[in-house]
């Protein structure tokens, strides 16, 4: 019994090892493998980088439109921040391969410094660079600020549908001061410095500085 018991934990050893054997012929022949891929891609980098092929010469040899994407509201900490934008129009001119840039616009507007600073940086690019025109195409919205930036383009295109416009500053109030002359109330305003106080609703209206508004 015992002789029987040892041949069979012999034939166990020998296949356990067995299969160990083929189990290392397998990854030493996958490491070959990944080895010649390593080194054909390699070989094929070098070739390119040889004859002047770079990537990065080959995209810059490229023609393309770039596309600038403009969406939601045009504030300093949100994605269409002035820096962001900026940064993205400064690439998109400056890359070799750009025939032509868009400006890709989706938002309400906001903050009129961003959309100065945008409006600004956007009339420096096209005079550094007259030969690359650069086209504002609005979508949903393109209002206030966003069409700030968005005349700074050589041309504007938007669907039938788009809302497009509302630049510029609307303020109401009341004017009371007819009826404190009837009830005898007299107005007295103290200010230090100029228009301080013209959107007073109890002070006559004055001409400079509605202008002024």
């Amino acid at each position: 019994m015992d002789s029987e018991n040892n041949t069979k934990e012999w034939k166990l050893i020998e296949k356990t090892v067995s299969q160990l054997g083929v189990e290392q012929r397998k990854a030493r022949r996958w490491g070959v493998f990944f080895k010649l891929l390593t080194f054909a891609y390699l070989f094929v980098l070098l070739f390119m980088m040889s004859e002047g092929l770079s990537p990065d010469k080959i995209s810059d040899t490229e023609q393309y439109t770039a596309l600038v994407n403009l969406e939601g509201v045009i504030a300093s900490g949100e994605e269409a921040n002035a820096d962001f934008l900026v940064t993205g129009l400064r690439a998109a001119f400056e890359a070799e391969g750009t025939q032509a840039v868009v400006l890709r616009i989706n938002s309400p507007g906001g903050s009129p410094v961003q959309s100065g600073y945008v409006y600004d940086e956007i009339k420096r690019l096209r005079g550094l660079y007259p030969e690359t025109p650069l086209y504002a195409v609005i979508s949903d919205i393109g209002a206030s600020g966003a069409y700030y930036i968005a005349a700074a383009a050589d041309k504007i295109y938007a669907d039938k549908a788009s809302l497009v416009g509302s630049i510029g500053v609307v303020a109401s109030g009341f004017g009371f001061v007819d009826t404190m002359k009837k009830l005898g109330v007299e107005r007295r305003l103290y200010t230090a410095g100029a228009h301080k106080g013209f959107l007073d609703p109890f002070s006559d209206e004055k001409g400079d500085e509605v202008e002024f508004w």
